[in-house]
């Protein structure tokens, strides 16, 4: 059985789908990212809306006892909050102050599903771990196998010459929450010590080797 010291994360920033989805993976993996939040008594920080993949995970959180701030811009508000909010909701005045203020605040980033805004969500942290603006480790929770054609693009651009190898190594990817979060816990982005316990109770190792830009 799985034992988890203290993750290193105090809050992890979720990319996701404001709607549900058609495959209901992709809801239950909304909710199982959730549960390992709570497990781990990591907080949430998203992008404020009440619906769709966002609301599972927010509510969710929320229900387990974890903080959870949502962050919006206020022309998105009447279009993504129906119903009750959830936590704290801080409004912003526009897109790229919603994003900075969720990079601010979190300290890893993970994606499920989503469309055009989860990527571009998704491609402006990448890009940010590339320049050496934070090393924060960015995820990606592969949901039966949604994500496997962005990752052939990627290693396309690899083998193109157009991101290096060890830009390519930014991005962790896994088809569970769980194996996600481990593998987050022991990324080489970070330089701080991990002290997660992973699958099996296998000891992440210290101190891990930085990636290079």
């Amino acid at each position: 059985m799985e034992t988890l010291l203290p993750s290193r994360f105090k809050r992890v920033c979720v990319f996701c789908g404001s709607s549900p989805g058609k495959n209901p993976s992709y809801q239950l993996a909304a909710i199982q990212l959730a549960n390992q939040l709570v497990e781990r008594k990591i907080d949430l920080v998203y992008g404020g809306g009440s619906i769709g993949l966002m609301g599972l995970v927010s509510q969710a959180v929320y229900d387990g006892g974890r903080h959870v701030l949502g962050v919006i811009p206020k022309t998105l508000m009447p279009r993504e909050i129906t119903g009750e909010t959830v936590g704290e909701v801080r409004a912003v005045s526009g897109m790229h102050q919603r994003k900075a203020e969720m990079a601010r605040q979190a300290d890893a980033f993970i994606a499920l599903p989503g469309g055009y805004g989860t990527l571009e969500e998704l491609l402006e942290v990448i890009t940010w771990a590339q320049l050496g603006i934070h090393d924060k480790p960015v995820g990606l929770l592969n949901v039966d196998g949604y994500y496997n054609s962005l990752l052939s693009f990627i290693d396309k651009a690899v083998d193109e010459g157009f991101i290096t190898a060890a830009a390519r190594q930014i991005i962790v990817s896994a088809p569970t929450a769980q194996e996600l979060l481990c593998k987050l816990e022991v990324h080489p982005l970070s330089h701080s010590q991990s002290h997660a316990v992973c699958t099996h109770g296998t000891r992440a190792a210290p101190n891990p080797p930085p990636v290079g830009q």
